[in-house]
């Protein structure tokens, strides 16, 4: 029940004249300062609705009365972004990719968005700064299967690898145990000869044979590859699928040919040039 107002004998502050089971409510009312910068925030809250998009409706908003848009201002900012770009993105796309890397301009600007371009479009499989990952290539370092020169990346990247293009880069292991080819002991065999090429496993003198029978006219006899058919080096220790003797076996097997898309037709001619140039920049590309 309300009581009188009066003062309390501890605080000496005045009481609301309410009380609880003896205990009194203190009238401790808000700063001034608080409570106008309250009414400030309450006011501005009031003139933002008015004017900027607020209130949602059922199949729209209120766009309020200065038109703004903020989807529209980011359209317009990607819009100054590619004008500025254009007159570098045009050059590029004329030019041959020898000629854009020559000239310093036009490289520092191509490797810049290749590595933007990189992030969107290469690193799910060849991870960020192209270290790749298991059947995935690592284009940091300096082993390439079809060649790591500027035009040679260009290409690889225009017509992709197995992929669904006339002039894709093309190649194909048998799979010697499912085929029929071999016997498991005899991939078994062949598998201990490769490792031996690298210095990971004893050598196999039937392994070896075999391996001169049936792989050595696209692996080369000491296994050293062959780029123009996209043979792997097996004697340089960077494997793309493991070099355990469990990965060989399997490889030699039941074949592996993994499929990169081709990039034509899907990014623009500066894109893939811009692409190939931060590639071969990234540690392993050939002169």
């Amino acid at each position: 029940m309300p009581t009188k107002i009066e003062k309390d004998a501890v605080t000496g502050a005045e009481t609301t004249g309410h009380e609880w089971d003896g205990l009194r409510e203190l009238n401790n009312p808000l700063p001034k300062w608080w409570l106008y910068v309250l009414y400030a925030t309450v006011l501005f809250s009031a003139v933002w609705v008015v004017l900027y998009p607020s209130v949602p409706g059922f199949r729209s908003y209120f766009g309020g009365l200065l038109g703004y848009s903020q989807r529209d201002e980011v359209a317009q900012r990607l819009e100054r972004a590619s004008n500025a770009q254009a007159k570098f993105r045009d050059q590029i796309a004329r030019l041959d990719i020898e000629a854009v890397k020559g000239d310093p301009e036009l490289d520092r600007f191509a490797l810049a968005g290749g590595r933007v371009l990189f992030a969107e479009n290469c690193a799910p499989c060849h991870q960020s700064g192209g270290t790749g990952a298991r059947g995935y290539p690592n284009l940091a370092d300096d082993d390439w299967l079809w060649g790591g020169r500027l035009t040679e990346i260009e290409y690889t990247l225009r017509h992709g690898i197995r992929a669904q293009d006339d002039e894709t880069r093309q190649s194909q292991m048998p799979r010697f145990l499912a085929d029929g080819i071999l016997t498991l002991p005899q991939v078994e065999a062949v598998a201990r000869h490769v490792r031996s090429l690298s210095g990971l496993d004893k050598p196999d003198a039937g392994g070896a044979a075999l391996y001169a029978e049936n792989c050595a006219v696209c692996h080369g006899e000491q296994g050293r590859g062959n780029r123009e058919l996209g043979a792997p080096d097996l004697a340089d220790r960077i494997w793309l699928y493991g070099g355990d003797r469990a990965a060989v076996v399997q490889t030699i097997a039941y074949s592996r040919n993994g499929v990169m898309p081709n990039w034509s037709g899907r990014l623009d001619d500066a894109t893939i040039k811009m692409l190939a140039l931060y590639v071969h920049a990234l540690g392993g590309g050939e002169q």
